[in-house]
């Protein structure tokens, strides 16, 4: 996973936030969640099965969060900030950016991997998923908080419904 250069950079900062929800690491809030990021990745201007595939991917990734990282607590702190990002070199549309935030034990960015894909078994597939659908994934560890980057870039014949 690429680390990103983000000191001197607030989560919170205006600069293209659209969206922050603070949540407990409740299985019960993913509904919640989901239901959140399907709207806004509509009025954002992702096509349907975009919408799913960010959609999935976040909840596959809070989820993680909270198996993980808060080992089933449901009344630990999460947040999440849904941002627009300018395109880069490589992509002609703008992005769509989640940030999930949360204050687990620091992850070892090379254990971040899922099974083996010929592994027949259920469970270990969501990091498979998540990096299918989104353009970007990136980790790191700012201070006592691990921070959860996914991107996806609107394909350019959808961004002029986004505007």
């Amino acid at each position: 996973m690429r680390q990103r250069d983000t000191k001197g950079v607030s989560p919170a900062s205006d600069d293209g936030l659209l969206l922050k929800l603070e949540l407990c690491s409740d299985p019960k809030l993913l509904c919640v969640v989901r239901g959140a990021l399907e709207r806004l990745t509509e009025v954002f201007g992702f096509s349907p099965p975009d919408r799913r595939s960010v959609t999935r991917a976040v909840d596959e990734a809070l989820t993680n969060i909270m198996r993980h990282a808060y080992n089933g607590r449901t009344d630990q702190p999460i947040e999440v900030y849904c941002r627009r990002v300018r395109p880069r070199v490589s992509e002609s549309a703008d992005g769509f950016e989640i940030l999930l935030c949360d204050q687990g034990p620091a992850v070892d960015p090379s254990k971040l991997r899922g099974r083996r894909l010929d592994e027949i078994k259920p469970g270990g597939l969501g990091l498979h998923f998540i990096r299918q659908s989104m353009d970007a994934v990136e980790y790191q560890r700012e201070g006592n908080t691990n921070q959860f980057r996914l991107v996806k870039y609107l394909q350019p014949s959808t961004q002029s419904r986004s505007s």
